[in-house]
């Protein structure tokens, strides 16, 4: 029996991870487990770049990326399945963020779409494979 399911989204690019989450809510409905879903909205990475938005603009941020995670969810899966998912919105790194989740929700499986890398990916490693790299669920 899986506890949740954690799909990890993402949000600037409405409509991409649609098939990520339709397979994220079979793969809940299979075992009658809890669908979360996450964004994450990254940080800025220093002070300095922090420095040029205003002192609201962070919660201006996490208020948008709620309404946007709202609406892929329910684009996607519908009204009634959108009223019974958990919505996570996470700011900074984006798989650190997703491993996190998936600890405190006691998540046994993480749902993440696989996009056609480009030559950074392969020297960085993208999101996805650092995801699975340090997981101590199944990916």
């Amino acid at each position: 029996m899986t506890n949740s399911v954690l799909c990890a989204v993402d949000i600037s690019h409405p409509g991409e991870d649609a098939n990520v989450l339709k397979q994220a809510a079979r793969l809940a409905a299979i075992d009658d487990a809890q669908l979360d879903v996450i964004t994450v909205v990254p940080d800025f990475g220093t002070s300095l770049v922090g420095s040029f938005f205003s002192e609201d603009h962070h919660a201006k941020m996490m208020e948008e990326a709620k309404e946007q995670l709202n609406a892929q969810v329910t684009n996607a899966l519908g009204e009634a399945a959108n009223k019974k998912v958990r919505h996570i919105i996470a700011f900074g790194k984006t798989y650190e963020e997703v491993l996190n989740a998936a600890s405190k929700a006691n998540s046994n499986l993480i749902v993440v779409g696989a996009h056609k890398p480009d030559f950074a990916d392969y020297l960085l490693g993208p999101n996805a494979a650092r995801i699975v790299r340090h997981s101590t669920c199944s990916v």
